[in-house]
């Protein structure tokens, strides 16, 4: 194996399968015939997750490997190279490859393997390990994506494994190819313009939340009743926004305070500074955004309460006007009860009623009727009833 490797010998004392039987048929017993390769089933499948791999000398691409294999055995040929190398959910075997191959910490693999983990910058020796949440905003739907990427950076080569369809890495290893002098600097340079990527990729999805907020604003004063679920549903996304941008600030700074340790290049390092103003300004607006919706949730609970309270008040009044109808309906029909009942008394006609042959019955029912309808019309009156 060349100097590069023997510097670097795997943790768990193992050799990969396409190393030992790369070196079985490189290196065959004095006088006897080659060895027979080794079985197919031991290959690892490295061909279903990569995304892209290169190799690369001062900035310039010089070969694009269609397997970890040949990358591999082509970085071992190069020693002045970087191999800068694409997955995309990758297979255990593939990882373990990866692993076996450039020597990274089983801590660090065993992460990489399943996503959902926060972001965060670890030292494994030479080797970095960083994970971060890439976020994307999906116009039709109104949301937020969120993506993750794992990204190992070691002396002489770069591995991405992405979790999500976000960040567009072509894009990144485009830029990089067009200027040779930043990618010339080496693994660290990728590891700037991959953290770059992320960052700017938060740009539009900031301004995708604003105008989110500001339409929610005016559903909540136009009193839209499907508001309160689409405040909780951004609020929760602010949530994952914050996890994802909050501890990148921290990454940072780490990186930074590591400038002089690890002799980061001073144009890389104006970069990396770069990348945490912008970084340091999306957290601010995120949390900006949190407390705006919380203050926004917080104005909508107090208006449906208002609204609430105004139906209530709306629904009293109408109780109490007919409340009061039904009394001047009720006084009414007692006022008019009253001559019915006289005049059916004296309606029957009976022989024994000394009213029927008197002189002044008729006057007396008909006064009697009267003195009873407007002492109910007094009584009625001043209770307020009519």
């Amino acid at each position: 194996m060349s100097e590069r490797r023997a510097r670097s010998a795997p943790r768990n004392g193992r050799k990969s399968v396409w190393r030992r039987a790369l070196t079985q048929a490189a290196a065959p017993p004095a006088g006897s015939a080659a060895p027979a390769p080794a079985p197919a089933p031991e290959e690892p499948a490295d061909t279903g997750s990569i995304v892209q791999a290169a190799l690369y000398r001062d900035g310039v691409r010089i070969s694009s490997p269609a397997t970890l294999a040949d990358t591999f055995r082509e970085l071992l040929d190069e020693r002045d190279g970087m191999a800068w190398i694409g997955l995309a959910r990758p297979t255990e075997a593939e990882l373990l490859s990866l692993a076996d191959e450039f020597d990274l910490h089983p801590l660090a693999v065993e992460d990489a393997m399943e996503a959902h983990q926060r972001p965060k910058l670890e030292r494994y020796g030479e080797t970095l390990f960083v994970v971060l949440r890439a976020a994307r905003y999906l116009d039709a739907p109104e949301e937020v994506d969120f993506g993750e990427l794992h990204v190992f950076v070691g002396p002489d080569f770069v591995v991405t494994v992405r979790h999500g369809a976000a960040p567009d890495l072509s894009a990144v290893r485009k830029r990089m190819e067009e200027s040779p002098e930043l990618l010339g600097l080496g693994p660290e340079a990728v590891l700037y313009a991959i953290l770059d990527a992320v960052v700017d990729g938060y740009a539009p999805v900031v301004e995708g939340v604003q105008i989110d907020i500001d339409e929610i604003e005016t559903e909540v004063f136009r009193g839209d009743p499907e508001v309160s679920r689409r405040i909780y549903e951004l609020s929760r996304e602010m949530v994952e926004f914050q996890r994802a941008t909050r501890p990148l600030v921290g990454m940072l700074h780490a990186l930074m305070a590591g400038f002089a340790k690890y002799g980061t290049d001073e144009e890389l390092q104006r970069y990396l500074r770069d990348v945490a103003d912008h970084v340091t300004h999306t957290s601010e607006r995120v949390d900006g955004f949190r407390q705006a919706l919380a203050d926004i949730l917080t104005v909508n609970a107090t208006l449906v309460t208002q609204q609430q309270n105004a139906e209530m008040r709306a629904l009293a009044e109408a109780g109490f006007e007919q409340n009061e109808e039904i009394k001047k309906i009720s006084s009414w029909a007692a006022i008019l009860f009253a001559p019915t009942l006289v005049g059916t008394i004296y309606g029957m006609n009976f022989s024994h009623m000394p009213e029927l042959h008197w002189g002044f019955g008729y006057p007396f029912a008909i006064g009697l009727m009267g003195v009873v309808c407007a002492s109910l019309y007094v009584i009625f009156k001043r209770r307020d009833w009519l």
